[in-house]
């Protein structure tokens, strides 16, 4: 029950509905089941005698994470069914299978950081001082493992608290990871109140509960604003997801030429002339060797004297490419403003079974998703784009919630960052607040402005302390005119990347290396 409560707090901490000062506690359950489960005889795995290596429930710490993996995932993501089924063509049987094998795998995650939980404590008492110790380091390299062998840090801990402006600044040193530890640490503290004698409970959870409350006290301070002297047009298209079939010339010179029109007439009247308009990761067949298309843009940028980012399908042909033939990208092609198309940046990091299908003899069943969306091939380099000096880090959709991919824009010279996206997939799930919210992380992180546009919305300019200074409100068809400012300080996690979860990562498993060696001493 424990763990099954700590999944729903987990799950209520993000958005929607962004319970957020909960996450102080959501994970406190957990940590009482799994130390509370190990009360049990040590498990011998050795025929020297008086060696013993695992607690006798090892399997216990990971069924309990794994249990509340699932209801974490189920809670968050539960947006997937409704990818699969309306867009995937798959049936609602098939997509809730889908689903359920998703929350299944991740979940392993949440179950290998309740192992390991085990592995680490003392066999003898729940209140393992060496366990205690390790979970937010523990936690911590679970995230990074997320990261890097699944690709899916979709919700990283730390990322709810992307609205406390000061407790949110540690990103910029240690990246999201450190507001995870630093959240972590107050469950620790929190657990460990339910597993010391009666008699000290009560100090230690006041103790808890005033930490939480002091560092949750951060979000109501608000520091001086950031001044911007640059002028961007966002445009919203709320361009419907259509079946290719649907787009016929007729109604794609029409969304076109809307598209134009919107481009020029902002929703403040008093807007300056723009320095950038941006439209939003491609949400039609709009197609870089399209005629039709590229004069439409080139005629924008020479009319409005701007220059241009679109996202748009970039192609490559069997000339540039003879090993592949025809090649097609998920891109955001940039026109300078005498309507010259001067460079493009084609996504790195793709969706699986969204822009590509893995192992497609396998998941032939997910192909309704690829036929929609595209089956794309990868971009080589995460350069930004030259803007007549202005340099954009473009990066686009799902490609915002990876911390150290992003980083490497500003790294590279990147003054604002611009995140193209189309959040049209996710309907009315609470998943495209979500996406703001780690975009808006990545905000922090680097110290930079980020310009989202998104086609469905949320639409909006960030500052570099995370919070949206102006906005458009989700399904409306508009122009955005923001303020932005450039800059080329980098922070230390712009320049070092994801260190300080890697030595939490040496850290944990530094703790189960003395873990082990301390009882082979003992056996012997």
């Amino acid at each position: 029950m424990l763990a099954i409560v700590s999944g729903v707090l987990e799950s209520v901490i993000f958005p929607l509905p962004s319970l957020y000062m909960l996450c102080w506690i959501a994970v406190a359950p957990l940590l009482v089941a799994v130390l509370h489960a190990r009360e049990a005889d040590t498990l011998q795995l050795s025929d020297s005698p008086g060696l013993k290596l695992v607690p006798a429930n090892f399997g216990q710490g990971f069924l309990l994470g794994y249990l509340n993996g699932i209801i974490w995932y189920a809670g968050t993501c539960y947006w997937v069914y409704d990818t699969m089924h309306h867009y995937g063509g798959l049936s609602a049987a098939a997509a809730l299978g889908v689903l359920i094998l998703f929350c299944l795998y991740l979940a392993l995650y949440h179950g290998a950081f309740g192992a390991l939980l085990t592995l680490v404590a003392d066999p003898a008492t729940p209140l393992s001082r060496r366990a205690l110790l390790s979970v937010p380091f523990l936690w911590v390299a679970v995230e990074l493992a997320r990261t890097r062998i699944t690709g899916f840090p979709w919700d990283l801990l730390g990322a709810v608290q992307v609205d406390n402006i000061p407790l949110a600044r540690i990103a910029r040193f240690t990246g999201v990871y450190g507001l995870s530890f630093e959240i972590m640490l107050v469950n620790t503290a929190l657990a460990t109140a339910f597993l010391v004698r009666r008699d000290k409970r009560k100090m230690l959870l006041i103790a808890g509960l005033c930490a939480a409350v002091a560092l949750q006290a951060g979000r109501w301070i608000a520091p001086p604003r950031r001044r911007a002297d640059h002028t961007a047009y966002l445009v919203q298209p709320n361009t419907p997801i259509l079946d290719s079939s649907a787009w016929t010339k007729d109604y794609f010179e029409g969304t076109l030429r809307d598209l134009l029109w919107i481009s020029e007439k902002p929703t403040s009247e008093a807007a300056p002339k723009p320095d950038l308009i941006v439209w939003p990761e491609s949400p039609a067949p709009f197609y870089t060797s399209d005629p039709l298309f590229r004069h439409a843009v080139s005629d924008l940028a020479r009319q409005t004297h701007s220059w241009v980012l679109a996202g748009s399908i970039g192609v490559r042909n069997a000339t540039q490419m003879p090993e592949v033939g025809t090649a097609a990208y998920n891109s955001g092609a940039l026109v300078d403003p005498n309507g010259e198309w001067i460079g493009r940046y084609d996504k790195v990091h793709l969706v699986p079974f969204g822009e590509y299908l893995p192992l497609s003899k396998i998941f032939s069943f997910a192909g309704g998703l690829t036929k929609e969306v595209g089956d794309f091939y990868r971009g080589t380099a995460r350069a930004p784009l030259n803007a007549g000096g202005t340099k954009l880090g473009v990066f686009i959709c799902y490609e915002s919630v990876f911390p150290d991919e992003v980083r490497q824009f500003a790294k590279n010279g990147a003054q604002v960052l611009v995140n193209i996206s189309n959040d049209g997939w996710y309907g009315d799930s609470g998943a495209y607040a979500q996406h703001l919210m780690q975009s808006r992380m990545r905000a922090v992180e680097n110290d930079r402005w980020l310009l989202l546009d998104a086609n469905t919305g949320v639409t909006a300019s960030i500052d570099p302390d995370g919070r949206m200074e102006e906005s458009l409100a989700r399904k409306i068809r508009a122009t955005l005119a923001v303020r932005y400012a450039l800059t080329n300080v980098t922070t230390f996690y712009t320049r070092h990347g994801d260190w300080f979860a890697y030595l939490c990562a040496i850290i944990s498993l530094g703790a189960l290396l003395l873990r082990f060696l301390f009882h082979t001493r003992t056996g012997r």
